[in-house]
């Protein structure tokens, strides 16, 4: 590891630290040359799938654009940034085990209007209007009628 001080590319570990999750490694570092320290971290690199648009195009996963269509869909609604981070982690979790190198946008909408649901049945109902591209109002009425008790 470089030093970021001095870039001598000798240092020396004098701390190694797991976080209480077991998925980041923090290491003190020491320079041997300035003798200035500094903290690494290490975590396992995971790779979501591409997303496949409708299209056909490819694009990166993009967690910014899955939290804003949320949080679009939340507008102000009574629900926590802390639920929308765990429902995040849930879709994000869900992608992995499919354990594809590619995945159908409208997979990961299906799993978005899945923790809408859980989350906030408005939100939900807001979601699948715009993304089911509702052609008239029975469609509407029908997703209405799914989350009213």
């Amino acid at each position: 590891m470089k030093c970021p001080f001095c870039g001598a590319a000798e240092t020396a570990v004098a701390d190694t630290r797991i976080n209480d999750d077991g998925d980041i490694i923090r290491r003190r570092r020491r320079c041997l040359r300035c003798d200035k320290r500094f903290s690494t971290y290490e975590r396992a690199e995971i790779r979501l799938p591409q997303v496949v648009k409708r299209n056909g195009s490819r694009v990166d996963y993009d967690r910014e654009k899955l939290s804003a269509s949320l949080w679009l869909a939340l507008r102000k609604r009574p629900v926590t940034v802390e639920a929308v981070d765990a429902a995040i982690i849930r879709i994000e979790e869900k992608l992995l085990t499919f354990g594809e190198r590619e995945v159908i946008s409208e997979k990961i909408g299906e799993l978005v209007m899945r923790e809408l649901k859980k989350l906030d049945k408005v939100a939900y109902v807001r979601f699948a209007s715009v993304y089911r591209n509702f052609e008239d109002v029975d469609e509407f009425t029908n997703i209405i009628r799914e989350v009213s008790p």
